[in-house]
């Protein structure tokens, strides 16, 4: 590769590739001083060696080593169109029997009572399991294994997940947090992206906040919002993981819609009687293992539109309660009785 840069002259370098200015920023000599690539780093003189801690030869091959990194990260990877998951064991090593495939736009809900292995499911499947975990499962891509450099990649994670609890440390605003995201991302609109991402995390928020709100002072139901439009618009994992979205104090209906728009295949683990009929199919988890799994019904999906209504109607409760009102009269929709 080097071979390639040292001829080109900086102009070309920039056009070709935009983030090598990055790069060089940090670097005490001028650009505009230099022609060619190679020039560049032959000129550097002792003083400027003793400066960086380093001498010519480490500075150009620190100089590939960013550019090939970046490179990888334009790379396409295969798109994930299925998930495949393969039984293992319950907790008395009992089989599961079971052999699930989940496609792309797919949502599957995870049910069962606490402690019975929900989250073990998530983690099999945000680790790739190869029945190397307790569970014994085997998870297919695109009905193949993958392979060993793609399982345990860093920049090409094939799973996003959202836990319960999510807490930022970093010392940046809304905005600079979701630009830098981008940025490492190297979208186009980059602004106009990060726009709609707050955008989005605010329709999905029971609190607003502003781009120039620290991250560190958001509530759990705003860092959820935030990285759930985060995850759906600049995340490339094409598998999201949740675990009970329903404690976050988010709109949790259109979230799923917006991952599920996004063509994401979404594995929610949740208590939520309304998310787990808005499942394409519900996994039921007791002792550890996959026990049943359920098509949702059409008169679940019938049911499932009373359910939102009486949501809606508590969420119009929780609204007049956050606001200081009372609650003399419950408000209510037409097609639903209260008893």
């Amino acid at each position: 590769m080097w071979e390639k840069l040292s001829s080109m002259t900086m102009k070309e370098l920039f056009t070709a590739y935009p983030y090598a200015a990055d790069f060089f920023q940090a670097l005490p000599l001028p650009v505009k001083s230099f022609d060619r690539v190679c020039n560049y780093f032959s000129s550097m003189d002792e003083e400027i060696s003793q400066d960086l801690g380093m001498d010519q030869q480490v500075l150009i091959e620190q100089f590939v080593a960013f550019m090939t990194q970046m490179q990888q990260l334009q790379v396409e990877e295969e798109a994930v169109k299925s998930v495949t998951i393969v039984g293992g064991q319950d907790k008395d090593g009992q089989s599961e029997n079971i052999v699930l495939t989940i496609n792309a736009g797919e949502v599957i809900c995870i049910v069962g009572p606490t402690g019975s292995g929900k989250s073990c499911l998530l983690a099999d499947i945000e680790w790739i399991a190869q029945r190397d975990t307790p569970t014994k499962r085997k998870i297919l891509i695109n009905n193949q294994i993958p392979d060993v450099k793609r399982r345990f990649s860093i920049e090409h994670k094939l799973v996003a997940q959202l836990s319960q609890n999510m807490n930022f440390i970093m010392d940046l605003t809304v905005e600079e947090f979701v630009q830098m995201h981008a940025e490492s991302r190297m979208v186009e609109n980059a602004a106009e992206i990060c726009a709609n991402i707050i955008a989005k995390a605010n329709e999905l928020a029971g609190e607003k906040f502003l781009p120039a709100t620290p991250v560190t002072s958001l509530s759990g139901g705003q860092s959820r919002s935030l990285m759930i439009a985060d995850a759906a618009y600049l995340s490339k994992s094409p598998i999201i993981l949740i675990d009970e979205i329903e404690n976050a104090g988010i709109d949790r209906q259109n979230a799923i819609r917006l991952l599920v728009d996004r063509q994401k295949i979404v594995l929610m683990a949740t208590h939520d009687p309304i998310l787990a009929l808005m499942g394409d199919k519900r996994l039921v988890i007791k002792n550890g293992g996959i026990k049943k799994v359920i098509v949702t019904s059409e008169q679940e999906r019938h049911n499932l539109v009373l359910l939102e209504k009486l949501d809606r109607q508590l969420s119009a409760i929780r609204d007049i309660l956050r606001n200081g009102g009372c609650v003399d009269l419950i408000p209510v929709e037409p097609g639903v009785t209260i008893c």
